[in-house]
């Protein structure tokens, strides 16, 4: 092989491992913004929001029958708290509150069940620059729907009642 042909292989194949690199997607440890569960850097931290997600689940089951879940959409379910975090500063970028509910009627003449599902997509009303360690503080609490967020003096059940 001559000496032409060694150095345009060593290019192309260059060139291919670049591509290859420039192309492949970003994964957690290059990306800005992690979920919440990649970021958790302890066991407590993992502890805490475990009983924080638990604790909202919880608390809305306990206020939606007399509350949200009234009207059309009667069964109202939380399905995931999830927020993001900027890894580098540990800055909360969202948290979103997922519920789902659904209406069923059942058509007479076919006995068919007729099923609308809508989702949710709740947004918490956290104050500007907030670090997670500051909204698990805030949310690990007896009460976390109702606890006072950082930021901005408001609560999760505030965000619902402007959501649902």
């Amino acid at each position: 092989m001559s000496l032409n042909r060694i150095r345009l292989a060593l290019t192309l194949a260059a060139t291919l491992v670049g591509l290859i690199l420039l192309c492949r997607p970003a994964d957690a440890a290059t990306a800005r913004y992690v979920d919440v569960y990649a970021y958790l850097q302890t066991d407590a931290q993992f502890e805490a929001w475990h009983r924080v997600t638990a604790g909202l689940r919880r608390d809305f089951d306990a206020i939606c029958g007399d509350t949200f879940c009234e009207g059309d959409y009667s069964n109202i379910a939380s399905l995931r708290y999830r927020c993001s975090v900027e890894q580098a500063s540990g800055r909360i970028g969202q948290c979103l509150w997922v519920l789902a509910g659904s209406m069923e009627e059942v058509d007479p003449a076919t006995g068919r069940i007729r099923v609308t599902a809508k989702v949710w997509r709740c947004r918490s009303p956290l104050g500007r620059l907030v670090r997670f360690e500051e909204l698990l503080q805030a949310l690990d609490v007896a009460e976390p729907i109702r606890a006072q967020l950082p930021g901005s003096g408001r609560s999760l059940y505030d965000g619902l009642g402007e959501c649902l």
